[in-house]
């Protein structure tokens, strides 16, 4: 158990059997009544915001997440199975909870961080930087720009990234995943 006197920024709590986290806070003492923190929690799974305020001392839940290594093997169509890299147990995981922005970079024997609550994986966190390979793009044409210009190529795991004309199929690239933008040929 926690008070608000704890709270921080990262903290996790358990509100009603979901995991939040905080993501801002500030103590509050208006001139009437009593002091109270008002704060933004994000939900751990969903990504949701919400906005709540607790009474000054109010005491809550704390909840210690632990990060975890693990590795992607494969997928059945439904679940997505990844290898603890501690005990080497099987990890079946949803698409819904990896999310579909981080589903179009998953590819096998990739390397991820698992977040772990009692015991049990419940979210998955790929790199930031991602190096995949390009499978179709345009030719790029010597001389079609006066500015350094652009075309859409699309990598192994199936996104699509805006690259340099001088990229080719067969490249591989690094990619930051989270901005959907190429960053340097490897």
């Amino acid at each position: 158990m926690a008070s608000t006197a704890d709270f921080r920024n990262g903290m996790v709590l358990d509100i009603d059997g979901d995991l939040w986290a905080i993501t801002y806070f500030q103590h509050v003492k208006p001139g009437k009544g009593g002091a109270f923190v008002r704060t933004k929690l994000k939900n751990v799974l969903s990504g949701a915001v919400v906005d709540k305020t607790f009474r000054s001392g109010e005491k809550v839940v704390d909840v210690r997440l632990e990060r975890r290594p693990v590795n992607y093997s494969y997928s059945d169509g439904q679940l997505y199975y990844f290898m603890d890299a501690n005990t080497f147990e099987m990890i079946p995981l949803a698409g819904d909870l990896i999310g579909d922005d981080q589903l179009k970079y998953l590819k096998e024997n990739m390397e991820c961080e698992g977040l772990v609550h009692d015991d049990v994986v419940i979210s998955v966190d790929l790199p930031q930087f991602v190096e995949l390979a390009v499978t179709d793009t345009d030719p790029g044409v010597r001389g079609d720009t006066a500015q350094g210009g652009t075309k859409p190529a699309t990598l192994e795991t199936g996104a699509v990234v805006q690259v340099p004309l001088f990229i080719e199929e067969g490249d591989v690239l690094k990619v930051d995943r989270r901005e959907d933008k190429y960053l340097t040929r490897v």
